[in-house]
């Protein structure tokens, strides 16, 4: 049986954990008088978690956003809310699906009609330890919509980026990319899935494509720059194994960032003023 101290000892951890769960969630940018009006930024993904949370921040600062998510209900829908928080209505959802790279070309040709600049790419959106899948193009899921999709749309808008500078692109990675490998001989995973090792590589993608992309536009003041959000309680782990999830939900306000929390990074890093000319970097 359990001894009075034992519980008590117990009871004491648990308190501290609660008390000091604040800590868990990270730095948070508190330059709040930073403004970005006459900025135009594309936020990928931004109609949930961390994506939104960014959208509606940049959004208080006065900024011309796009929402570039697939969903057109909820992305819509997403648009709206961010509208009435912020009060700010150069708000715009356009469709964009990271899986199919004709949807790319078409959102980046239809952005370039209609805009004549661009300030802030984030490359957001992503999806995690999913089942073996495809996308449109053959592509396995997590390398296709994590590194494909946003690779190929960030080519098809840098020249708007460059006429634009100074101007950034921010790539959201993950801690995972420590364990990443790019599989050369077997890119698409068709030989052995494994959904970790697969989400692993995607994000290790991100950061060598943020590398080797800021050595190419160095001297054109348009910065790239890679960021890890840290553990974010978000859809984003829908489809973690359900036992995991279960097992793991106390813990979950505990020791996971809310997507408040978690957009922190990225918000500093598409905002602040001393980061203008920082490039090639991993947050």
């Amino acid at each position: 049986m359990t001894s009075q101290r034992e519980f008590s000892g117990h009871s004491r951890n648990l308190i501290f954990l609660l008390e000091n769960s604040k800590y868990f969630q990270g730095g948070q940018f508190r330059k709040d008088d930073i403004l970005m009006e006459n900025k135009v930024v594309v936020i990928t993904g931004a109609n949930t978690g961390i994506g939104k949370e960014t959208a509606l921040d940049l959004a208080k600062r006065g900024a011309k956003i796009y929402m570039a998510c697939r969903d057109k209900n909820r992305g819509e829908e997403a648009r709206m809310e961010v509208i009435e928080k912020s009060g700010n209505p150069n708000i715009y959802f356009r469709q964009l699906d990271l899986a199919s790279l004709t949807s790319v070309r078409s959102f980046a040709q239809a952005f370039k009609n209609e805009e004549s600049r661009l300030d802030v790419l984030l490359n957001n959106a992503g999806v995690m330890m999913i089942p073996k899948c495809h996308t449109e193009d053959g592509f396995e899921m997590q390398i296709g919509v994590n590194h494909m999709g946003h690779f190929l749309l960030t080519n098809l808008l840098l020249d708007l980026l460059k006429k634009s500078a100074p101007s950034r692109i921010i790539n959201v990675s993950s801690l995972a990319h420590i364990n990443g490998q790019i599989n050369k001989e077997d890119l698409n995973s068709e030989k052995s899935y494994n959904r970790i090792t697969a989400y692993s590589q995607s994000k290790l993608a991100n950061i060598l494509f943020t590398r080797e992309l800021a050595k190419r536009l160095e001297g054109t003041r348009v910065t790239v720059n890679a960021l890890h959000p840290g553990a974010v309680n978000t859809e984003l782990m829908r489809h973690i194994p359900k036992f995991l999830t279960f097992i793991g939900r106390p813990f979950l306000k505990l020791f996971f960032k809310t997507p408040r929390s978690g957009a922190q990074t990225q918000i500093r890093l598409a905002v602040d003023p001393v980061l203008e000319d920082v490039t090639g970097k991993y947050f």
